[in-house]
């Protein structure tokens, strides 16, 4: 029989779940509500009886989990959980060990969906890659030659928060105008005093504030993504998350922006791409991370 193992992602309003074969085909998926409050305890009781519902049988032999914050480096501790109450330094993997008998193993969610779209996803053919997840923050992911890049200790990857601009708003980071500051939803809403989707379908029948608006957001995007460039040198760079519905009209600015300041060296090829797998990219990244580490351990 194929092997099986269980893809999670845990948000702070939804855990979904699915049952993956090795060749990314998803069984059966389901989706939970997050327990409120989110303690730790509450949510792992609402795993633990998510997966009984989705594998009743028992076939899968691994778990893997993304969370809404990072993970150890060893992927066992949730060491913060964003939108989540109590959560610090959450033995998770060790507690869905011992109450499913399952290898499991835990990453950041961004991560989870940098994985996802790099194994089943717009990322399929490119080894080396940066995820930007532009929604209510702004996460990333690495990959390079088809592994996932964490750092020593984990923590790797916070591509949000990397400086814009070092005047500009204060970010919860201790940052201040990181790119996440200029590029999130809540920045978007700041700046705008509109909700995202609005812009976009505004952009859609030619409002010329709104397009002015996307072409500066674009920029701003680019000169982000100009230092990731030079240390990089990605071969794709794929764009998701709930902003990344206007890609259309922000990516000739973003192009055009990289041009400018990027060499030619450090970015030939370069194809930026909107992220294919939609709020499934977390889940199908977390089930590619267990077979990974099924993979490493035998």
């Amino acid at each position: 029989m194929t092997k099986q193992v269980i893809g999670i992602d845990l948000g702070g309003t939804g855990i979904k779940l699915g049952r993956f074969t090795a060749n990314g085909n998803c069984l059966q998926s389901l989706s939970v509500d997050t327990p409120q409050p989110a303690t730790p305890e509450a949510v792992l009781s609402a795993i633990v009886d998510a997966i009984a519902q989705i594998d009743p049988n028992h076939e899968t032999i691994a778990i893997g989990l993304g969370t809404p914050g990072p993970a150890d480096a060893a992927g066992r501790v949730a060491k913060v959980a964003i939108n989540l109450v109590g959560w610090d330094n959450v033995p998770l993997a060790d507690w869905l060990e011992a109450k499913t008998g399952k290898p499991t193993i835990l990453a950041n969610d961004a991560n989870c969906a940098g994985l996802g779209e790099a194994w089943l996803g717009a990322g399929r053919n490119f080894p080396n890659l940066i995820l930007l997840t532009l929604g209510t923050g702004v996460g990333g992911a690495i990959i390079l030659d088809g592994k996932l890049f964490v750092g020593h200790q984990g923590a790797a990857a916070e591509l949000g928060l990397i400086t814009l601009n070092p005047d500009g708003p204060m970010c919860n980071s201790g940052n201040q105008g990181s790119l996440e500051q200029y590029t999130s939803i809540a920045a978007i809403r700041r700046r705008t005093g509109k909700e995202p989707a609005e812009l976009g379908n505004l952009a859609k029948i030619g409002d010329a504030k709104a397009l002015t608006f996307w072409q500066e957001y674009g920029r701003d995007l680019g000169r982000g993504l100009t230092s990731l460039l030079y240390v990089l040198t990605p071969q794709a760079i794929i764009i998701g998350g709930g902003v990344s519905a206007s890609f259309q009209f922000f990516l000739p600015a973003l192009q055009a922006e990289i041009e400018k300041r990027v060499l030619p060296t450090s970015r030939a090829g370069l194809q930026i791409l909107p992220a294919a797998l939609g709020n499934a990219a977390g889940m199908v990244g977390a089930a590619k991370l267990a077979f990974t580490m099924l993979t490493m351990e035998n």
